[in-house]
């Protein structure tokens, strides 16, 4: 099968997050085993869904360091979304390939696995790594699985390329990513008998607006870095919920926010100056209305910032199989500070452009294609 065989069927596998990906994985995974491969699978805890790792060992059968290849299997919903055609079906119209996953990010994962015959043809010294996760859409959940276990097996990598979307221009840094919930416990009351209680909403606001004062201290004094289209930190709270009846003062209001950090940001930090705001001003303020007032913090998603060094082999390759020098940060998150967290260099480029992914009518281009495809056969005569 080539590239696009493998595109139309890889896109045929409904792997938006809330499914299975074992239909996508296993597909994989056998089409490997009948190249004599061994893919390792790891599941997730109720084993509805799989991360895949293959080595594809040096001429001389070596399996210790090399480059691996990265992607994400899960993408996002089409709910709501009105696609000229069915979003599973892999349609070309006006020059363009269209699918949910067809950029972000199934085009490379199709591009690599097509290669597959050609990179065990190429007399490599080092070996070369296929690593396809599950989850990355919700919060990077499938990859340190993966990490864990490569960690565990004492697999080493020396390298490792994130197929995401980028028009195939490297991408040497991005922001993290983190996502809370927080839940402001008041006591509930007859809004005639305001005393009484302890409004867990307008308390929650004035929280809320704490918050909006960290992300327009971070846009008015940074730490700035111009090379990302955002140069700062970002805050926002973006769903909010509370409160059971307009005559009734709130006992529970509930919300949701997330923070894009610049890797020089610590997350912790930014989490311990919100709690030091609840601790020192807010909680004071509710326990004089109610003794037993609280508020609560759950970490929902917690994904590390990339900040590749230019001095890796893995960097220096990319930037030169692309001929691209360009120092180019993004806002948007992907696994590789996961894989550079676990001490694997990483750069991000893939085929595509990251303003077609999630979108109605996703599309990737064949040109893409077709240069990730050259981009991969010299990554694997590189080795």
């Amino acid at each position: 099968m080539n590239t696009l065989d493998w595109l139309a069927a890889l896109a045929a596998i409904d792997t938006t997050s809330r499914n299975a990906n074992l239909g996508l994985i296993e597909t994989v995974r056998d089409a490997l085993k009948r190249q004599g491969l061994n893919a390792r699978l790891t599941h997730n805890a109720e084993g509805t869904k799989a991360n895949l790792f293959c080595t594809l060992p040096a001429r001389d059968g070596g399996t210790q360091g090399g480059i691996a290849l990265s992607g994400h299997t899960d993408t996002v919903p089409v709910d709501g979304q009105d696609w000229t055609s069915d979003p599973f079906k892999l349609t070309e119209r006006d020059g363009r390939l269209y699918a949910r996953g067809s950029c972000d990010m199934k085009g490379f994962i199709a591009c690599a696995v097509a290669l597959v015959p050609e990179f065990l043809a190429t007399p490599r010294a080092r070996p070369l790594h296929l690593a396809f996760s599950y989850d990355e859409e919700i919060a990077c959940i499938g990859a340190p699985v993966m990490l864990a276990d490569l960690q565990a097996r004492g697999v080493r990598v020396d390298g490792c390329i994130v197929g995401e979307p980028t028009s195939m221009k490297p991408v040497v840094a991005h922001k993290g990513l983190n996502a809370w919930r927080c839940r402001v416990h008041g006591k509930a009351a007859h809004s005639s008998l305001t005393p009484q209680g302890c409004n867990a909403v307008e308390h929650a606001a004035r929280l809320i607006c704490a918050i909006r004062d960290v992300a327009e201290a971070w846009r008015a004094e940074g730490p700035f870095d111009d090379c990302y289209d955002v140069p700062y930190s970002t805050i926002t709270t973006n769903m909010v919920s509370g409160g059971i009846a307009m005559n009734t003062i709130a006992q529970l209001c509930e919300f949701t926010y997330e923070f894009r950090n610049l890797p020089v940001v610590p997350p912790a930090e930014v989490q311990a100056r919100i709690e030091a705001y609840v601790q020192g001003e807010l909680l004071p303020r509710m326990r004089r209305e109610h003794a037993e007032a609280r508020v609560e913090f759950e970490n929902l998603a917690a994904a590390p910032g990339l900040d590749a060094s230019e001095q890796a082999a893995v960097t220096q390759l990319v930037r030169a199989l692309t001929q691209d020098a360009s120092v180019r940060k993004v806002a948007y998150g992907t696994e590789a500070g996961l894989f550079q967290r676990a001490g694997i260099p990483t750069v991000v480029c893939g085929p595509g452009s990251i303003e077609q992914a999630h979108k109605v009518d996703e599309f990737v281009e064949p040109d893409q294609l077709a240069r990730c495809e050259r981009f991969l056969r010299r990554v694997a005569e590189s080795l």
